[in-house]
């Protein structure tokens, strides 16, 4: 076992895996954001913008997708991604204790 890996404890990977669930919310956040920004905003055609926002449709829909099938349709309401930070949330303080131990 090299010397770098025998420094990483328990609470190392429970940071890491704790980081990577907020960096997940973070970029479900930026999705809603942006999705507003385009439904309300009369934007020009940005090539940047697009492949930002495909980017963050990407990352966001394979959560999202299961609660958009549980919710009924409340019209241009869509109350997904609050429920999906929600489970983030709650998945991943439960997945942190777990490796904390």
């Amino acid at each position: 076992m090299t010397p770098l890996m025998a420094a990483i404890t328990r609470g190392d990977v429970a940071d890491y895996v704790a980081a990577f669930f907020r960096v997940w919310s973070l970029l479900i956040l930026a999705y809603i954001v942006l999705s507003l920004v385009y439904a309300f905003g009369r934007l020009p055609y940005s090539r940047v913008l697009n492949v930002i926002f495909e980017f963050l449709r990407d990352v966001a829909d394979p959560l999202l997708r299961p609660f958009r099938r549980i919710l009924p349709n409340f019209g241009p309401f869509d109350f997904s991604p609050i429920l999906a930070l929600i489970a983030l949330g709650i998945v991943g303080s439960i997945v942190v204790s777990i490796i904390r131990g």
